[in-house]
């Protein structure tokens, strides 16, 4: 009997080791280019762990695949990201699909670029939050077309890169597929970074399941476009996507930086020296000063983190534009949604229209436009006449929703300059109709990029100069 119990705790304790074992793999390759020479000092990670590729090009890493499902580069910027049809493919590897037990072997192969520059444009896209076919036929024949015909503009001679904030689709698994299809072959590598609906809301995140959980709400976006955190080299850039929706179950997230992805952006981060210039892309906004609430929980460790570098952070969710100068070192974008308030309309909860944000890439210089889709660049300004603003009847009323507090605002009476126009706080006029009209489940929001002007007895014509954060200038006009 005792002999029994000895060969069954044996037997248990060699079963769970077996278990253990097969977790715990060996991952081992080459990043190396199309002749086979290997290319040293490139960073490769699992979700978990980091390391550099040594003088062979040669990486190895011993993996959790309970928690690591990608082997990942971090693309160094003398070469080309790679891609497929357009969408960013081949920087990582699912483990799943590599050969072999306790080791597995993958390659990364990378073309040298034929010429280095540190011009390149980055095109943000948040939300397009595509829920039916209505919604679908509205983000090609609008959005995508739009922003096709703006890269045509291009300089040829630089890169355009392409990255869409998360909530691609609006919880709806069966459009994963045509939304990949509709960012093939636009004239851009394109870029994912994953949203609170682009998860199986149902079912917990990979970080909060049991270990070993074969279905976890981050899988659809997975087995599309890979990782949810990745980094990669362009110009004298270093971009980063990260995850910030930490998915509970029963449909239930929290905007935050768990401590799993805290620690993966400290270790990415310190590869790159301080005083380097970062983009970085997540879904939920952490320095939004309106409706603070949908903020992330945990800014503060993100502030901290980012210190010593200089930042320009990539959002959505919230469905309206704010810029947002935190410091001196970080810059938030929190950029209309392209489906504004969920397609009804062609306006976000802000009064911002929908579109996507441009950014034109000169070595650390950067001059970023909000593109409004269908409109020239030089719409900056949606003006309302008097009577127009029902809570502002005496008053012409300007939205601006690209204004920071280093941009003026100024107007001009038949011909004279009547200096600054006056900031105030209310809900878009626009948004309102269109709420009211079309019973939209999306409430206004407060926004103080609106200014006023009461024009004296008289008056024929105003005129408003807007001078954005780089300087540049766009009027719009208006006859009394």
């Amino acid at each position: 009997m005792k002999r029994f119990s000895l060969w069954l705790i044996l037997g248990l304790m060699s079963s769970a080791s077996m278990v253990a074992q097969n977790y715990k793999i060996t991952v081992k390759g080459k990043v190396c280019n199309q002749l086979g020479h290997g290319i040293p000092e490139v960073v490769v990670n699992d979700g978990v762990n980091f390391v550099k590729t040594d003088l062979k090009g040669e990486y190895r890493i011993v993996a959790d695949t309970t928690r690591s499902k990608f082997i990942t580069i971090s693309t160094p910027a003398a070469y080309m990201l790679p891609q497929k049809n357009g969408i960013a493919y081949g920087f990582y590897m699912p483990i799943n699909k590599l050969k072999g037990k306790s080791v597995r072997t993958h390659n990364f192969i990378l073309d040298k670029r034929e010429k280095e520059s540190d011009k390149f444009y980055y095109i943000a896209i948040s939300d397009p939050q595509i829920n039916d076919e209505h919604d679908y036929k509205r983000w090609c024949n609008e959005t995508v077309k739009d922003m096709k015909a703006e890269i045509s503009r291009m300089d040829k001679e630089h890169q355009v890169i392409g990255m869409t904030l998360g909530d691609m689709v609006f919880s709806k698994r069966n459009i994963w597929e045509p939304f990949k299809k509709s960012i093939e072959n636009t004239g851009m590598t394109t870029f994912m970074c994953i949203g609170n609906h682009d998860m199986i809301k149902s079912i917990p995140s990979l970080e909060n399941s049991p270990k070993g959980a074969k279905i976890y709400s981050e899988m659809d976006f997975m087995n599309y476009f890979g990782p949810t955190d990745y980094s990669f080299n362009i110009g004298k850039i270093h971009v980063v996507t990260i995850n910030n929706i930490n998915n509970m179950q029963h449909n239930k997230y929290v905007e935050m930086l768990t401590p799993a992805k805290i620690e993966w952006l400290k270790k990415d981060l310190s590869y790159i020296p301080k005083g380097s210039m970062i983009f970085l892309n997540m879904h939920a906004a952490g320095w939004n000063k309106w409706y603070p609430y949908a903020n992330m929980h945990n800014t503060p460790m993100l502030d901290k983190l980012l210190e010593g570098y200089d930042v320009h952070v990539f959002c959505g969710h919230s469905h309206f534009f704010q810029d947002v100068d935190v410091n001196e070192h970080l810059y938030q974008h929190n950029i209309g949604a392209a489906c504004g308030a969920w397609w009804w309309g062609d306006v976000n909860r802000c009064g911002a229209p929908n579109g996507y944000m441009i950014v034109n890439v000169d070595g650390t210089k950067v001059r970023c436009i909000y593109k409004a889709t269908g409109k020239s660049t030089e719409y900056q300004i949606h003006l309302y006449n008097k009577g127009e603003f029902r809570t502002q009847k005496e008053f012409v009323v300007a939205n601006i929703w690209d204004y920071d507090d280093k941009c003026s605002v100024e107007w001009i009476q038949d011909g004279v300059n009547k200096g600054r126009m006056e900031q105030f706080k209310d809900k878009d006029e626009e948004y309102t109709r269109i709420k009211n009209e079309h019973h939209v489940n999306l409430p206004e929001c407060y926004t103080d990029h609106l200014f006023r002007v009461k024009p004296e007895k008289g008056a024929k014509k105003i005129e408003i100069i807007f001078t954005n954060h780089y300087g540049e200038k766009y009027k719009e006009s208006i006859t009394l």
